[in-house]
């Protein structure tokens, strides 16, 4: 038997201890390539950051930067599309601030306080007043004398005209109305009613706010939740034309007022539903039922509806989730679903019931129907500008995502239409623009009289278009919303 070399033996020790030593070139490297990954991550989130969730973070109330801010800085402008004035800061000789709005409770909602916390434009875009692009020579001579530099003026998409149309529109009621470009996303006018005079708020807070029935500080066209009424019979028109391609067009219904269907879950045994103040629409085809919203006929529609398949439709045109909106709402809310009773089918289907929906949501509809189907993100502000008028950021168009397809919009535009050319917003008829629309009366109790007045829709005039959702609250009258609109629309077309 031939024995090893011992010191071949050490020799092959020694050799498997050097390959287990850890190459100093590769520690090396592979630190430097960790780092190097941290680094470029922090970049991602730094981008990610400053264009997803800068303005937020610094326009929040518990950012001490504001503060210090507003020592340093006289508070810009807030401006119309044309650039009037909506909102400044007065300075007297002795260095006293005031804020100061000149259209006084036009503009109240959307340019918003400054006082006593904030709300609207005044809030989110307060870091934005609050910093001054002034020239970099001009900064350091404030600094140096301990003058406040002045503030960034922030332009807004509104438009003095059509605020005008919708608030004098408005007069004397309680309610909302918005209207929105819809291949741009642009908000052209906001407008709730009751109000306030942001001049003399802090004055009047305490009034205000000791009603807790008091409503003027809320604004109705993003914050209002109301039953949509006939209105939401495009979502129930939309969710039938889906289900039924081919034969939608052989629809009838015989109209005799009202429709009584059994119903074991309900006292009686028998759900019934009545179209609006008891009219009897007789024979109808599709069109004339939606037309003249025949409430009768649309419960019979969603009594035949998958009402699974109903759920993912509205759900998919928004009820029940977020907006695309960066200023403060509310969520639209319908529970509509396989379990929901014969009543609660037939009530939701014609938009009462459990349903909520606030004007900012009509009003992103009218415009995706108007823009072939494509939602645009509303926004409010167009542009900032240093107070020389040099600007700053502008704020484009964005696409929010598609909604409905392009078959879709044209069949909704083809009955709406036809709420217009014979139905019940035949006031819209115009020799200037093409109107389409929805009217809609939402009853919240069960007195007649005590109903809300509800319009959607759009214009076009082959050059520009705009959607808008006008509802007028505790209304007897269920055409009253449309002369808002036809001031909307005449204003914009004019």
């Amino acid at each position: 038997m031939k024995l090893k070399n011992p010191m071949m033996m050490m020799n092959n020790d020694n050799k498997s201890k050097k390959s287990k030593k850890p190459n100093p070139d590769k520690l090396i490297y592979r630190t430097a390539l960790f780092f190097a990954g941290v680094f470029v991550c922090m970049i991602i989130y730094l981008f990610y950051f400053e264009y997803k969730d800068a303005d937020e973070v610094i326009n929040s109330t518990y950012n001490k930067r504001q503060s210090i801010l507003a020592n340093q800085t006289v508070r810009g402008q807030i401006k119309a599309d044309n650039g009037e004035v909506l909102a400044q800061t007065n300075v007297d000789e002795y260095g006293n601030e005031t804020r100061y709005y000149p259209y006084g409770n036009l503009f109240a909602h959307s340019v918003g306080y400054n006082c006593n916390g904030k709300a609207g434009v005044e809030l989110y875009y307060n870091y934005k007043l609050l910093t001054s692009n002034s020239g970099l020579l001009e900064l350091i001579i404030n600094d140096l004398k301990g003058n406040k530099d002045i503030g960034d003026n922030v332009v807004t998409t509104l438009n003095v005209n059509l605020q005008k149309a919708a608030y004098n529109s408005i007069d004397g009621c309680n309610g909302a109305a918005i209207a929105i470009d819809p291949e741009t996303g642009k908000i052209l006018c906001m407008v709730s009613r009751p109000d306030f005079d942001p001049n003399s708020i802090e004055s009047d807070w305490d009034y205000i706010v000791a009603n807790s029935e008091n409503t003027n500080l809320l604004n109705r066209a993003t914050n209002g939740l109301y039953p949509p009424g006939s209105t939401f019979k495009i979502f129930t028109l939309l969710e039938y034309l889906h289900e039924n391609p081919d034969t939608y067009k052989k629809y009838t219904f015989d109209c005799q007022g009202l429709l009584s269907v059994p119903d074991p879950t309900i006292k009686g045994g028998v759900s019934t539903i009545k179209c609006y103040n008891g009219n009897v629409h007789g024979m109808s085809i599709l069109e004339d039922s939606f037309a003249y919203s025949c409430n009768s006929s649309f419960a019979n529609i969603g009594l035949g509806l998958d009402k699974a398949k109903f759920k993912k439709l509205y759900n998919s045109l928004l009820f029940n989730s977020k907006l695309p909106f960066n200023m403060t709402y509310n969520k639209s809310s319908c529970k509509l679903d396989s379990n929901s009773s014969v009543f609660e089918t037939m009530q939701t289907c014609i938009g009462q019931g459990e349903t909520q929906i606030t004007p900012l949501h009509m009003s992103l509809i009218a415009s995706a129907i108007a823009n072939k189907g494509i939602l645009m993100k509303p926004y409010i502000v167009d542009h900032v500008e240093n107070y020389e008028g040099r600007n700053v950021k502008n704020y484009e168009p964005e696409e929010y995502k598609r909604l409905l397809s392009k078959k879709d919009c044209d069949l909704l535009s083809h009955f709406m239409k036809t709420v217009v050319d014979y139905g019940t917003a035949k006031q819209l008829q115009s020799t200037a623009y093409t109107a389409y629309g929805k009217t809609g009366t939402a009853q919240f109790d069960e007195t007649i009289d005590n109903s809300h007045s509800l319009f959607v829709g759009y214009a076009d005039n082959g050059q520009k278009k705009i959607a808008v959702c006008v509802v007028l609250e505790n209304m007897s009258s269920s055409g009253s919303a449309v002369p808002v609109a036809r001031n909307i629309f005449d204003t914009y077309f004019q």
